[in-house]
């Protein structure tokens, strides 16, 4: 399958914080969640792969091209989307359509026009009217207006009301339909990512934890329920992280790794995640 991003061996070291040799591939027509606590180094990954700072080491792959030699080939079919609206706070809509205009080559009034339509972006009303939702929709708009072929999303739906992001979940859904398209989103919000994702890669200080199908994530794992005695028989090996309390023991396994009757229930994403980082055999 052909990867849309690819990023091999990334490195970026400052004083406090180190990402530490980032593997991971996002498959060309799919959507990617990329998980992690504050500081984990989301960020810093994707401004690496806008080439916003300087890396000290590995290879960022936009479409098959490196992201430094093609930076501007690349950026003119990518859609970017932080988390804060960075468009002066006097502005209309049609202004934003003016300058966009000068900056993408493939800048389309018509599909721009349509997205405030869709949105139901108001025409008159200045960008420091808007609501936070408004503000996100209209930094969508803009995304995919120029035709962009990936979205770059750092925290786009965090803050908003829970009826805001579905409908913003869905126009992902909707973006993601073209085949040539693919998504790459951070957020604290596990259950979006549950909803759309196809692929999730987990970081956590610095390092990738796992990057894997979201569907065999939520088939593999699952959380085994038995007593302290139970718990003390089971192989260690096949332990990725457990709870312990007075009424007996939690633990995360991969269930094909299990032999024997056991409560096996569901293991959400969340639950995978916290799991790996905070349970202890």
């Amino acid at each position: 399958m052909e990867n849309a991003i690819e990023i091999s061996n990334l490195s970026k070291k400052y004083d406090e914080f180190h990402l530490q040799n980032i593997n991971f591939k996002l498959p060309k027509g799919s959507i990617m969640g990329f998980v992690g606590e504050n500081g984990a180094g989301k960020s810093t990954t994707i401004k690496l792969i806008l080439n916003l700072i300087n890396k000290d080491c590995g290879e960022v792959n936009v479409f098959g091209l490196d992201n430094i030699k093609n930076e501007k080939k690349i950026k003119d079919n990518i859609g970017v989307v932080f988390d804060e609206s960075n468009f002066p706070d006097n502005m209309i809509a049609s202004d934003v359509n003016l300058v966009m205009k000068y900056i993408y080559c493939n800048w389309d009034d018509s599909i721009f026009n349509s997205y405030l339509k869709k949105f139901s972006i108001p025409l008159k009303k200045t960008i420091n009217e808007y609501s936070r939702g408004m503000k996100m929709k209209l930094s969508l708009a803009v995304a995919m207006s120029h035709h962009a072929k990936i979205l770059i999303l750092d925290e786009a739906t965090s803050g908003l009301d829970p009826i805001v992001r579905d409908e913003i979940l869905d126009i992902f859904l909707d973006f993601i339909q073209n085949e040539d398209h693919s998504i790459l989103i951070s957020s604290h919000i596990i259950s979006d990512l549950e909803k759309i994702a196809d692929y999730i890669t987990f970081i956590h200080n610095g390092k990738i934890v796992f990057s894997e199908a979201k569907d065999s994530l939520l088939y593999d794992f699952g959380i085994l329920k038995c007593s302290n005695s139970d718990y003390e028989k089971l192989d260690k090996e096949i332990i990725i992280g457990c709870r312990k309390n007075q009424f007996g023991v939690e633990a995360l396994i991969r269930k094909s790794n299990l032999k024997g009757n056991y409560i096996i229930d569901h293991a959400s994403i969340e639950d995978i995640m916290l799991f790996q980082i905070k349970g202890g055999k």
